[in-house]
């Protein structure tokens, strides 16, 4: 987990200040965060159910489920940040000829 913070770090620190390059640098790294999360609760949901421990499973499939739609909302504000990025960049790249 440390390294995916040292990731978004580098992010922002080499990308330009309020660019969408910048912010779709950040949703990709918040988003390999909220993978980790969803990994992390899933395996242990499935491993209290396997335990009989229902309540604890319970608690956290809600954490799961949580983390799933933080994921579905940083993947739609992704949709148009990408769009943005990638029209920023191409019109960087057609000033330089």
């Amino acid at each position: 987990m440390e390294k995916l913070t040292i990731e978004g770090q580098t992010i922002i620190e080499e990308t330009e200040d309020g660019s969408s390059t910048r912010d779709a640098g950040i949703i990709m790294a918040a988003q390999k965060i909220e993978h980790y999360e969803i990994a992390t609760y899933g395996t242990l949901t499935q491993l209290a159910t396997v335990l009989g421990l229902e309540d604890i499973a319970e608690r956290l499939g809600e954490t799961l489920a949580e983390e799933k739609e933080a994921d579905d909302n940083l993947t739609g504000i992704a949709e148009s940040i990408n769009y943005e990025a990638a029209a920023a960049a191409e019109e960087e790249e057609n000033s330089s000829y």
